[in-house]
């Protein structure tokens, strides 16, 4: 084992001791798995981390842009070498974080694409209805029904216990990213989903998870991906809907409806305003095009 290999094994192991998201491992994983296989070519030993300098990142680098990689998927793998080499910094394997000297690459200024109220009522419903054979539509509408109904991650939905729903009050106990644990309110529809669902609930003996698979264990958040996916595509015939999807709607939605974009901030669990507010440039589009088209004396915009 490469040096290099032997000190990416201890960080994910860090990562573990530290309660990492499994979503989170996964992806470092992954991504500091092609960062070792790019610097290993055959019959060779790739640099110890104490030899790399900002040179081989940026031809690192380089290489990603040559794949046609996305902005999001390249910022993504160098967030995850730039966590690698800090861990190394602070152990005093490195010297410098040659990853920080990495310019990260610019996101594209666009707006998340969201359902209309009707769109996500209409798919909802559509859940366990007779169209569809589906082994266990009590567990998928609630996935649905707390993806729509509180907003939450799919990696959140995945990671709840039976003991973080409070039925007295109406509260969920969701941890966030960084393990931050918040408060959401659920809504009736919410509420009966949930009952219809753990009055039918098979889980195996001890098994704390809310949500699970046919075995009887926790449900991966993998696994909810594809189940939102089947349903988006047999019920609207739309495959780019996704769990994300969802915590749009839910945001935009309470927002036009005159929801406190602070509270809306909590609700979500953002760390900063900032990445909340996307949500009102969603609804100030939807609020000019429906002025533009209504409206007798409005000027014709271009789209």
């Amino acid at each position: 084992m490469s040096e290099l290999e032997r000190q990416i094994g201890r960080y994910l192991d860090e990562l573990k001791r530290q309660n990492a998201s499994p979503h989170t491992l996964r992806n470092y994983k992954i991504d500091l798995g092609r960062f070792l296989e790019y610097f290993s070519p055959p019959d060779a030993t790739p640099p110890a981390p104490a030899e790399f300098d900002l040179l081989a990142v940026r031809e690192w680098m380089g290489d990603l842009y040559r794949q046609s990689l996305s902005a999001v998927t390249i910022r993504r793998k160098l967030a995850a070498l730039r966590s690698f080499f800090k861990f190394l910094l602070r152990d005093g394997v490195v010297s410098v974080n040659v990853a920080r000297m990495l310019r990260t690459p610019k996101m594209p200024k666009t707006l998340p694409r969201v359902m209309s109220e009707d769109q996500a009522k209409h798919l909802i419903d559509g859940i366990g209805g007779e169209k569809f054979d589906r082994p266990y539509p009590e567990r998928d509408r609630a996935i649905f029904e707390l993806l729509y109904g509180c907003g939450i991650r799919v990696g959140e939905l995945a990671g709840l216990n039976l003991d973080d729903i409070d039925f007295g009050e109406g509260w969920l106990r969701v941890r966030g990213k960084g393990r931050k644990e918040r408060q959401v309110p659920f809504v009736s529809k919410t509420r009966e989903a949930l009952e219809r669902y753990l009055a039918v609930r098979a889980a195996a003996a001890g098994e704390r998870a809310l949500i699970v698979n046919r075995n009887g264990t926790r449900l991966s958040d993998r696994s909810m991906r594809n189940i939102v996916r089947l349903y988006a595509r047999l019920l609207e015939g739309d495959s780019s809907i996704h769990p994300h999807s969802f915590r749009h709607a839910y945001a935009t939605h309470l927002l036009a409806d005159g929801a406190d974009l602070r509270a809306i901030q909590e609700l979500l669990g953002h760390a900063s305003l900032s990445t909340t507010q996307k949500y009102t440039q969603v609804s100030l589009k939807d609020l000019m095009a429906t002025y533009d088209k209504a409206h007798p004396r409005a000027l014709k915009r271009k789209r």
